[in-house]
């Protein structure tokens, strides 16, 4: 088939080095506009758009998909099927309408749960101990379309959302590409979505990432792993700044009031609704990440420092 691929972050890699390895021709690639990033807030290719350019495959990279002469230009491609991974952006039903086979996304979760932009996220701060993978046909509502397929996977007690979503862009490429395949060969049907088990997991904020420290250890746990890498889990310092976490430790051995610190020479523990914690790595402002006995030995830390307290 020819097809159009619509996605913008690495998490989409996957898939498009899978459909230009596939019987399929990718004939163009829908992409993000370069966006400022890092330190200097330099304008930067999405990572889809640098894949595609080295393959040699032509990328549009509109700013909204609503626009007329964007419209001509994706029907002048004469696309049978458009495959979307992590594209960033509503699809407007003048597009939707263009391939002879619609639009096919690939969401990493087991629909209808976690409906929305941070599925994976939302199944580790829920607690969730398997999630997956969905093809699906877009439509006008949010990841409501008809299913083609799906995958599951595991989610292991120590994984961050990273590490999950890793894994499932990986094992969704085939996914898709199966999709993808069923569909040319004409023996693939899509079915309706269960009318029962739907829940929703929009995207999380910074503010979604600050660590309650009265919650229970359990708690603490799954959102710092939910919210790592973005959008980042955080606690407010002893000094009052802002201090970025990584993963942490149960210590169930120890009960601490929430935020109270206890620092000895290799580990630092804090206290949580439940049981204390270790911390793992943290960043003071400005600092990289580092184990937190030396952040703790640098930050001299004073008798009954607490986190969160601010």
């Amino acid at each position: 088939m020819r097809v159009l691929f619509a996605g913008t972050p690495e998490v989409a890699l996957p898939s498009l080095e899978a459909l230009l390895d596939s019987r399929h021709e990718v004939v163009a690639v829908l992409t993000r506009p370069d966006a400022p990033s890092g330190r200097g807030r330099h304008l930067r290719a999405s990572p889809v758009k640098a894949r595609a350019e080295a393959a040699g495959v032509p990328v549009r990279t509109p700013r909204t998909l609503r626009a007329p002469d964007v419209v001509a230009s994706l029907a002048a491609l004469d696309i049978e099927c458009a495959a979307v991974v992590a594209y960033g952006a509503l699809l407007p039903v003048t597009v939707l309408d263009l391939p002879r086979h619609g639009w096919v996304n690939l969401h990493f979760s087991l629909l209808p749960a976690w409906r929305g932009a941070a599925p994976v996220q939302h199944a580790i701060l829920h607690g969730d101990e398997v999630t997956g993978a969905t093809t699906f046909q877009i439509t006008e509502g949010l990841d409501e379309g008809e299913v083609f397929g799906t995958l599951t996977e595991q989610i292991r007690p120590r994984d961050t959302a990273g590490d999950l979503l890793g894994r499932l862009a990986t094992s969704g490429s085939g996914l898709l590409l199966a999709t993808l395949d069923g569909i040319a060969d004409g023996v693939l049907a899509a079915v309706p979505q269960p009318s029962d088990g739907i829940s929703h997991a929009p995207r999380l904020t910074v503010d979604d990432g600050r660590v309650r420290w009265e919650h229970p250890a359990m708690g603490v746990d799954r959102r710092i792993r939910a919210c790592t890498p973005a959008p980042g889990a955080w606690t407010i310092a002893p000094d009052g700044a802002r201090l970025k976490l990584g993963p942490v430790r149960g210590h169930r051995d120890l009960t601490l009031a929430p935020g109270e610190l206890r620092v000895d020479r290799h580990e630092v523990l804090v206290g949580t609704g439940t049981h204390a914690v270790a911390l793992g790595d943290v960043a003071a402002a400005g600092k990289r990440m580092m184990p937190a006995a030396d952040w703790a030995r640098g930050a001299r830390l004073p008798d009954g420092s607490r986190l969160g307290a601010q």
